[in-house]
């Protein structure tokens, strides 16, 4: 059934967001959340990634030959990266020092080759580029809630503000157990609703496809992230 923009966006924010509900970059999900300033510079410079990548591949799709359509679409991606790490060097170079290695490594992140393979290639430019802005904005509200969550209990700030009532904030919270600690935290509560709502009789809205991402081959399929097969034309 065909979607229109405004579902491709709601698909990544919530029925199938990155974070909590596909589990997919968890290395700078887990890495960068310190603060929330920085889970948010790390979700929006993903997000740009997103957006234009999927919409280079998606005008590219029939001109891309498949048994060399993988390093073609990094090679996308790492030019997008590059292009963002310097817009981020020259115009707010502390977020670009806070995340560090982690920008060029978006080069890799699982979440922007798994679109440009499961959705920008089969899909016309415009819903590719929405495709991206849901995923990217999906990605960005979970590292920024995340590190907003860590920051407060482990440093007793948000956003570098101080909160008055946070006087012996526990400092493990901003290591690399409390980023484990709270992401297993805010999935769970997630999941609670979403089994409230199941007993309650209520429409939930299921990850595409089967729910097994990591094994799907369908085609068609929203949540085939990880198949790297295309039937031939």
């Amino acid at each position: 059934m065909k979607q229109t923009p405004f579902e491709r966006i709601m698909n990544g924010l919530f029925k199938e967001n990155p974070t909590f509900v596909l589990m997919l970059g968890m290395c700078p999900t887990l890495a960068t959340t310190t603060s929330a300033i920085n889970g948010a510079g790390m979700g929006l410079s993903t997000t740009a990634v997103l957006v234009f990548s999927n919409l280079i591949i998606s005008l590219l799709r029939k001109i891309i030959p498949d048994r060399v359509r993988i390093p073609g679409y990094i090679v996308v991606i790492a030019s997008l990266v590059t292009i963002v790490q310097f817009l981020l060097q020259g115009f707010v170079p502390a977020i670009n020092d806070s995340l560090g290695l982690y920008i060029p490594l978006i080069v890799v992140n699982c979440i922007i080759l798994g679109r440009a393979e499961s959705y920008a290639s089969q899909n016309g430019p415009i819903m590719s580029a929405f495709d991206g802005i849901g995923m990217g904005l999906g990605f960005t509200m979970a590292l920024t809630l995340l590190g907003a969550f860590r920051e407060i209990l482990g440093a007793g700030t948000v956003f570098g503000i101080a909160i008055p009532f946070m006087t012996q904030p526990a400092t493990i919270f901003i290591l690399a157990p409390g980023a484990f600690f709270v992401l297993a935290c805010l999935t769970a509560i997630q999941n609670k609703i979403k089994n409230g709502k199941k007993k309650a009789g209520l429409p939930v809205k299921e990850t595409a496809g089967c729910g097994d991402c990591a094994t799907c081959g369908k085609a068609g399929c929203g949540g085939k992230f990880f198949d790297t097969t295309v039937e031939s034309k």
